[in-house]
């Protein structure tokens, strides 16, 4: 399969990379956890809670991983559900928007299949 793509159209000559639709996806996933999360919110029937999100992402802060959260969350990548309960419940699951990431997430696997050293055990 062949993708023919257009960088001009993603970013148009004299235009800052901020204010274009690649910018702006790049905004919304950019960072280093954000991906991650919603991978692992894809791969786990879509409903973590924060210590089962945290125990998927070794080594990442508690902090940075809230802060990822809720990022994620205001552009609306993903939903947090609080239950009113003590202990306090919360749990975080990809929205329709978030879902929608999904098979460019798939294409970025299928290049790094297909790139990878043929060397690396992983």
């Amino acid at each position: 399969m062949v993708i023919e793509i257009k960088l001009e159209d993603c970013t148009p000559p004299g235009v800052s990379i901020k204010d274009t639709n690649f910018g702006y996806t790049l905004s919304l996933i950019g960072g280093k956890h954000k991906m991650i999360i919603i991978y692992c919110l894809a791969q786990n029937d879509n409903l973590l809670r924060f210590n089962e999100l945290h125990r998927l992402l070794v080594n990442v802060s508690y902090t940075a991983l809230s802060n990822a959260l809720k990022e994620l969350e205001s552009c609306g990548l993903i939903e947090r559900i609080e239950y009113p309960q003590i202990p306090p419940k919360v749990e975080y699951k990809l929205t329709e928007k978030g879902f929608s990431l999904i098979p460019v997430m798939e294409q970025l696997c299928e290049w790094g299949k297909k790139h990878r050293p043929k060397d690396d055990p992983d």
